[in-house]
């Protein structure tokens, strides 16, 4: 059977429990809003940033730029998960800052016909039977002074952390298992890899972050209820080696070359 794109059709309250309501989604957002405050716009600056979210979930992080007057276009897969987030714009009063479409990554270049001065793409590429490709199609997004926000799941930290928990023959099957969780990500992407796809697309990246880059090798799972304090050292660690290459995800900030 051929490999298909994940969708989250039908489980968002799931995948929201799993994901946004954890301290593990607490700290992916916090360590995400920290290294894009640099690319918010100045108070009083006439000019609006177009923001595009690609596979944008419940649209927590974009909030930051409609806080900031971006006009922001929404986008994900699920017409139900896009649907919750308009919901949840609308709590906030940014709804009049966002435009919505329910569409794959595949075909925001036809359907939106236009690019943007950043791009957020936000753990979508490790679900994506072709990562590589979507990045060609990130890069068409964007304007050429345009910036590309990528986290994408380290495949080398999923290596590192089920030897830590003593998965071996996992780790020897070259991280293969004969049954899919429709949770887990299909496709963890080696940043070797993904540092010569941007390259050869001329992209440069300008700031590397690592994303949990503690919590998750935490054997007392109580330790990782201390959300402050993981939260705390993640801020103070993740831009540094060798932690920011062991994060479980990697966020990096790209620009054209």
């Amino acid at each position: 059977m051929a490999k298909r794109d994940q969708s989250f059709e039908g489980i968002t309250q799931k995948f929201s429990r799993n994901i946004y309501a954890t301290n593990k989604g607490r700290l992916r957002l916090a360590v995400l809003e920290r290294d894009l405050q640099a690319w918010l716009p100045q108070p009083g600056n006439a000019a609006k940033l177009r923001v595009l979210d690609v596979g944008g979930g419940l649209g927590q992080l974009s909030m930051l730029f409609a806080q900031a007057g971006c006009e922001v276009t929404h986008t994900d897969i699920s017409a139900e998960i896009v649907g919750e987030a308009q919901a949840l714009h609308e709590q906030h009063g940014l709804a009049q800052h966002y435009t919505y479409h329910v569409a794959p990554l595949q075909g925001l270049p036809e359907l939106l016909q236009q690019r943007y001065d950043i791009v957020l793409c936000h753990a979508v590429l490790e679900w994506l039977v072709d990562p590589q490709q979507a990045l060609v199609t990130l890069k068409q997004l964007m304007h050429a002074n345009g910036r590309l926000s990528l986290m994408f799941y380290n495949r080398d930290a999923k290596i590192l952390a089920n030897i830590i928990f003593g998965n071996f023959d996992y780790v020897q099957a070259d991280l293969t298992v004969k049954k899919t969780v429709r949770m887990s990500p299909q496709q963890p992407i080696n940043p070797n890899d993904m540092r010569q796809w941007l390259e050869a697309l001329q992209l440069k990246v300008t700031q590397r972050t690592g994303v949990r880059c503690f919590h998750d090798y935490l054997r007392n799972r109580d330790d990782q209820k201390r959300f402050d304090e993981l939260l705390a050292l993640e801020l103070r660690y993740n831009q540094q080696s060798p932690f920011v290459d062991i994060g479980r995800y990697l966020h990096w900030q790209i620009e054209h070359a």
